[in-house]
This record gives structure tokens, C-alpha cells and sequence, in this order.
């Protein structure tokens, strides 16, 4: 058996019912094509592989990836050596013909890497499920107005719904990790149409006015070279209270401020906006 390498962040899952649990959430897979990011030893792969009709197994690990191509019939299970960061997402959407399902024990250390890179190619997935850490999967899962809410939870509801689904001790693996897992359940329905935002744009306000979550949003619009009188008339308009902090505020309201400022405020727009 591999052994686990801790600078690669390897914590095998073991949990034989929390694999279960991890498929049936993904819904109806048959006649689908799934990513698997980080299979590992294949725990989870064995079960998708069971249901869905292809399964892409993103591993990084060379060792891993030899034994999956030696688990696995090829003609279910194809396995990529490669770092999921230059996985190309898009263009297997477009060979398997339809919109993919994710699945993963996705490593710590590059998390929040990895669910950028899946909502900067939200097209090709219709949902995914995910293990991550406890704390991670609170700051996506979180409500405005919550400790946890911030541009993660903004950057990946804006790409659709996200729920926990159950959470895991360090028990669960092998070799046990320091902190609780969590695996939540992530379906893409991008809003930005829906609210009339340009998404480029709209993300690079959202880190301006989140740099400094603690601070007012008139602070850190400052921050961002936006004028006080500017920012205070668009604040107004988009009927927000003058000393709010962006994590008090929903996505609706975050758009509605978005939009006051786009016009006039170039470092709020995209490249291809007209900037």
C-alpha cells in the first residue's frame, strides 16, 4: 500500500458509509462522466466508478496514479497524472458531451485554489460534492452576517447554492488528519446574470470590499480609491447604511452597490467591459 505523504496533504478516506453517502448526494450519475479530484487510493473512485459512466481521476502522486491504472479498468476509470490546478475542465466537459459532476477529498493545503478554478469553470460541472475542512466548508456554506461569511462564501454562492451535507472526526482517515472534515454539496447556478453583474468585474469589487472584513464598506471603498462623496452617494442609491460592513450584506445587496459603482469606477470592471 502507498503510504500517505504529509507535504502532499494526503489523509485517506476510510469511512466506508461517508463513500456511500458521498455518491448518493451527487444524484442520478448514470450515463455521466465525474471528476474525481485527488483519488488517493481509489476509495471513492471504486464507488463512482460503480455508478457513473466514466470517471476522470485527477491525482498529482505518480505512485497513486500507477496503482489506480492497475485498480481500475480503464474503460470506466481514466487516470491523469497531473496537478488538478492545470486540469483542463472545459475541454473534458466537451468530449464527455454534457455537464460533469466533481467529487473529491480535495487537500488542504490548495483548497480554496481548487474551488476558484472550479467556479472559473462553472460551465462544465452541474454539481459537485467535496471534503474539505471543517472551517473551510463553514466560510462557504455561511449566511451574511455570520463570523464565517466572506469572499469565499460570496465567490462561491455567486456559482451556486452550497450546503453541508455531514461532517467527519479525524478517525475517519488514514493517517488521521489534526481537524474535522466536512463535506458539502455544491450545485452550479451562476447569478450574475440574474443580477445583472459582469463576473470578472464584480469578483475584484468583491475582494476590494472584503480586504478588510471588519472594516465599514466606506473604508474599504477608500481603500479601493473610491471617492468618499462617490462612495456615500452609492451606497445611498443601492439603499445601504452608511456604516454597514460587506459581511453583513447578501449577494443582492452586494450586486445592487456593484452596479452604482461599475459605471464610473474602472477598477470594478473587467478587461472586456469597456475599461
Amino acid at each position: 500500500m502507498t503510504p500517505a505523504k504529509s507535504k502532499l496533504g494526503q489523509n485517506f478516506l476510510r469511512d466506508t458509509q461517508a463513500v456511500e453517502r458521498i455518491v448518493v448526494a451527487l444524484g442520478n450519475l448514470e450515463g455521466k462522466t465525474v471528476i474525481e479530484i485527488g483519488p488517493g487510493r481509489g476509495a471513492i473512485t471504486g464507488a463512482l466508478a460503480a455508478k457513473a459512466k466514466q470517471v476522470i481521476a485527477v491525482e498529482f502522486d505518480r505512485e497513486l496514479a500507477e496503482t489506480l491504472r492497475k485498480q481500475f479498468d480503464p474503460e470506466r476509470v481514466t487516470v491523469v497524472e497531473q496537478d488538478v490546478m492545470d486540469f483542463d475542465f472545459r475541454a473534458a466537459a466537451q468530449q464527455a458531451g454534457d455537464k460533469m459532476g466533481v467529487a473529491g477529498n480535495l487537500p488542504y493545503y490548495i483548497t480554496s485554489p481548487i474551488l476558484r478554478r472550479l467556479a472559473s469553470n462553472h460551465a462544465a460541472f452541474d454539481a459537485a460534492v467535496l471534503m474539505v475542512q471543517r472551517e473551510v466548508a463553514d466560510r462557504v456554506t455561511a449566511s451574511p452576517g455570520s463570523r464565517d461569511y466572506g469572499l469565499l462564501s460570496v465567490l462561491v454562492q455567486m456559482h451556486g447554492p452550497a450546503e453541508p451535507l455531514f461532517t467527519l472526526p479525524p478517525s475517519a482517515f488514514s493517517p488521521p488528519p489534526q481537524v474535522h472534515s466536512t463535506v458539502f454539496r455544491w450545485r452550479f447556478a451562476p447569478r450574475f446574470k440574474e443580477l445583472g453583474v459582469e463576473e470578472i468585474g464584480f469578483l475584484r469589487f468583491v475582494g476590494h470590499i472584503f480586504a478588510q472584513k471588519r472594516k465599514t464598506l466606506a473604508n474599504n471603498l477608500r481603500a479601493a480609491a473610491v471617492a468618499p462623496a462617490l462612495a456615500h452617494d452609492a451606497l445611498a442609491k443601492a439603499g445601504i447604511d452608511q456604516k454597514a460592513r460587506a459581511e453583513s450584506l447578501g449577494i443582492e445587496a452586494l450586486a445592487a452597490l456593484w452596479r452604482e459603482l461599475n459605471e464610473v469606477l474602472p477598477q470594478f470592471q473587467s478587461a472586456g467591459s469597456g475599461a
